[in-house]
């Protein structure tokens, strides 16, 4: 089975050609594949589908096999995928994924596709749409309690939960401590992504994630967006920010229409062909 490796600032995915035939028991085989020992190593992989509502599917499965709705790294690097193997022709392409439809701007140079600009649309902010238990209403930098500790948390999906923590020194944060009590914590009945996030100024942020089935990434585009709305709607930021990740840097704007747009870069580190 043949495989690409594409990165979006250290976020791994194995990118999996499935237009003409199905490939069987994708949540088994993410673990094998993603394994950093035994394996190829990534944060996950993506099927390329085909849809009936879009002009290609996405489908995302973390590195412990669990299937994710969205993931926005992965997003651009769908869009550098197609574009590179023929598979479409244009700069822009509509992808069906768990958070519904969504729209891609492959900036391209010299027939490659060194950036992308993704859309990811419209944050829900209300509690039941995170998911998280409680009562209606916007989750904004409520206390909740975790193993003894207590954390603020600003909650928002874009389709894929995400739980804001923000803190003075994103360096000390205790991501590998709290981000797998927090994932798995009962107020959460998707469970969610974590982020730990620094305000260097009104339009900068540095951010650590702790990716739900994945543990500490380089890089999460959906957080970095949920990262942006949080910023805003708890007045630490403007709507634009730049957000500092392990792995590099990302353009995040929640833009006058509601939606969020992001901008970042897309690497194909290698090929090769998994013995399935």
């Amino acid at each position: 089975m043949e495989f690409t490796k594409i990165h979006g600032l250290g976020n791994d995915y194995l990118y999996i050609e499935a237009l003409e035939r199905e490939v069987p028991e994708p949540g088994a085989l993410a673990p094998g594949m993603c394994h950093r020992r035994f394996g190829v190593g990534a944060d996950g992989i993506i099927l390329v589908c085909p849809s009936a509502i879009a002009d290609f599917r996405m489908r995302i499965f973390n590195a412990d096999g669990s299937e994710a709705e969205m993931c926005g790294n992965g997003l651009r690097g769908f869009g550098k995928y197609v574009v590179e193997r023929g598979l479409w022709k244009q700069e822009r392409l509509s992808v069906e994924t768990g958070a519904g439809v969504l729209a891609v701007q492959v900036l391209a140079e010299d027939g490659r596709v060194p950036r992308a600009r993704i859309n990811l649309g419209a944050p829900r902010l209300e509690r039941a749409d995170i998911p998280m238990e409680g009562p209606p209403g916007r989750v904004l930098d409520e206390s909740l309690r975790v193993n003894g500790t207590t954390v603020r948390v600003t909650a928002v999906s874009l389709g894929n939960p995400h739980c804001v923590i923000f803190v003075d020194d994103v360096a000390a944060a205790p991501v590998e401590r709290l981000g797998p009590e927090i994932e798995r914590h009962p107020t959460f009945p998707r469970r969610t992504n974590v982020e730990f996030v620094q305000v260097l100024s009104r339009d900068a942020v540095r951010q650590r994630t702790w990716e739900r089935g994945s543990g500490e990434t380089w890089a999460c585009g959906t957080g970095a967006a949920a990262v942006c709305v949080a910023g805003a709607l708890t007045e630490r930021t403007a709507r634009a920010v730049r957000v500092h990740l392990v792995g590099g840097e990302l353009e995040v704007e929640w833009a006058a229409d509601g939606t969020v747009v992001q901008t970042g870069p897309t690497v194909e580190v290698f090929r090769g062909t998994w013995p399935a």
